[in-house]
């Protein structure tokens, strides 16, 4: 399969909405960037610890943390179509 496969079954191929209120709730790094660093590192990556694993599931999609009050947070795109 191809690494995007690769990376999207984690998540199983959709995309983890969190619910954040505060910038101080968005963690650094979580206990599925550890098990994906893992999983990198014991197929020979370096320089992929789970904070770089964090941060790049969120570049691509993998996880999103816009604040629920943030107009990118799907939430807020429900709220405006309701209005």
């Amino acid at each position: 399969g191809s690494f995007s496969s690769f990376l999207w079954g984690f998540v199983d191929g959709k995309p983890i909405v969190n619910r954040f209120r505060r910038p101080d709730q968005v963690p650094a790094s979580t206990p599925l960037s550890d098990a994906l660093s893992k999983e990198l590192k014991r197929r020979g990556m370096n320089f992929v610890g789970p904070t770089i694993c964090y941060a790049y599931m969120q570049s691509i999609g993998m996880v999103n943390d816009h604040l629920i009050d943030c107009p990118q947070h799907p939430a807020a795109g429900k709220k405006a179509k309701r209005s």
